[in-house]
């Protein structure tokens, strides 16, 4: 492994994704990601491979789509109104069964929002990353060193089912500096060829087409159910999650990303004060860790989601839970992150046997309307 260095978490996934053998980039700024797209831009030249700045959210996706098409390992970033120009370019994707990976640093929204760290994106990443049926597999690190790991997994698991892969961080996570231990370089002559790619046949084999496109409703039913097969197996072997002191747990928070760093510190304060906290974080978003949260439940036991957003995941949780355990929602939006010391409160709350979905409203509008 390559010695330990300071980098942004825009820059750490930058440079892994080189690393990961990513030779074809495309994107268009926009903060709090463009530091990745700068960092690229310096970086591909020297490495043999292509940077372009497209003229729009929506060609840059598009761009993605041809050098999948081709058989390349090829990457985009953006941060959350930019995914949403791209969600009808992923969903092409998905339908030619294109692997790529797309970064998505989070801010705040809905519309142009803020620059500020968020995760109000969840349910576009897990739910509607685009139209039909389809889905990606969504990582959330939670650390710069993490961001660094995923990005070859992203690749690989992007190739090995054919579906794109997102990244989904936040503004706080892509601006952090943390010293982190790069991958070691692979070898792009070890990346399994692609025999669907259309690159060329030379003679040696029959033409490849990629197209989401099927005028004969039979055929789109069989694609769309083979491809359901896929995210089957993926959702029975690719779900990630950290457990921390879940075993003798009253309360088991539940968080990912950056959240997570805050419900940690809240966790060790509850444990101080005799309150058995525990903590899931979920790195895989989706395939979503419902087995860890299915080996959680236990008489007496109490799950709090908490989150940068109105209350997203902690539908999953409720999913996963299938009503045997309460489920607890408390969290900041808009870019406001939540202190330890608050998600403390919540965990109190919940040891104590209450249910709530809290937002820190400071001035809550009376008869329902502003």
């Amino acid at each position: 492994m390559s010695e330990k260095v300071l980098m942004k978490g825009n820059e750490a996934l930058a440079e892994a994704a080189l690393r990961a053998g990513c030779r074809n980039f495309f994107g268009y700024p926009i903060t709090p990601q463009t530091e990745l797209a700068a960092y690229m831009a310096k970086r591909m030249p020297k490495a043999g491979g292509n940077y372009l700045q497209a003229e729009s959210e929506v060609a840059a996706i598009n761009m993605v789509y041809g050098a999948a098409a081709a058989g390349a390992r090829v990457m985009t970033s953006s941060s959350s109104p930019g995914v949403s120009l791209k969600s009808e370019g992923i969903s092409y994707l998905i339908g030619a069964d294109l692997p790529a990976v797309i970064i998505n640093v989070q801010r705040g929204g809905p519309g142009l929002g803020g620059i500020q760290p968020s995760q109000a994106d969840y349910w576009m990443a897990t739910r509607a990353t685009g139209h039909g049926d389809g889905h990606v597999i969504v990582f959330a690190p939670s650390t710069v060193q993490e961001m660094a790991d995923l990005v070859a997994k992203a690749f690989d698991l992007a190739d090995r089912y054919r579906v794109p892969v997102m990244i989904l961080a936040d503004g706080l996570l892509g601006q952090m500096m943390e010293p982190v231990v790069l991958p070691d370089p692979i070898d792009t002559a070890e990346i399994p060829a692609k025999d669907w790619a259309a690159n060329g046949h030379k003679g040696l084999r029959p033409h490849n087409t990629i197209s989401s496109l099927f005028l004969v409703a039979q055929q789109l039913e069989d694609s769309v159910l083979a491809r359901h097969d896929r995210y089957q197996l993926i959702k029975e072997v690719e779900q990630m999650a950290q457990e921390e002191q879940v075993e003798d747990a009253e309360v088991v928070v539940v968080a990912y990303g950056a959240a997570a760093r805050v419900c940690r510190s809240a966790m060790h304060k509850a444990r101080e004060e005799g309150i058995r906290a525990g903590l899931i974080r979920p790195i895989t978003l989706w395939p979503f860790p419902t087995d860890s949260i299915v080996r959680a439940l236990g008489p007496g036991r109490a799950f709090l989601s908490v989150e940068f957003s109105t209350g997203q995941m902690v539908e999953d949780v409720r999913l996963a839970v299938e009503g045997r355990a309460p489920v607890s929602f408390f969290g900041h939006t808009g870019g406001v992150v939540p202190t330890p010391d608050e998600v403390l409160g919540a965990i109190r709350r919940a040891a104590s046997g209450e249910r709530f979905n809290e937002l820190p409203f400071k001035n809550r509008p009376k008869g329902g309307v502003l």
